[in-house]
């Protein structure tokens, strides 16, 4: 059931998350923290595998609870915000 919800969620604009970055060069382009070269899924992944937000932060050199709260708030926001129909 999971892996359906998954695939109707419409993927997140991270360029409105002042939290991330992505910089062509920069880790491939990939969504990272700003300021960092640590991934955004890095934290999702390591949150998947039961990780606190505080275990999450102390895993990366550079990156802080307040980073990661600030990723899962806009993805949580995402997810209350009504989506436009085309």
């Amino acid at each position: 059931m999971i892996g359906n919800a998954r695939k109707q969620l419409m993927p997140l604009d991270w360029s409105k998350c002042p939290a991330v970055e992505s910089v062509p060069g920069k880790v491939s382009g990939a969504w990272v923290f700003r300021g960092t070269r640590i991934p955004v899924a890095a934290a999702f992944e390591n949150l998947e595998d039961g990780l606190t937000i505080d275990e999450v932060a102390a895993l990366y050199d550079g990156l802080t609870r307040e980073q990661v709260r600030a990723v899962l708030d806009f993805a949580a926001q995402s997810l209350t915000t009504p989506s436009v129909t085309r």
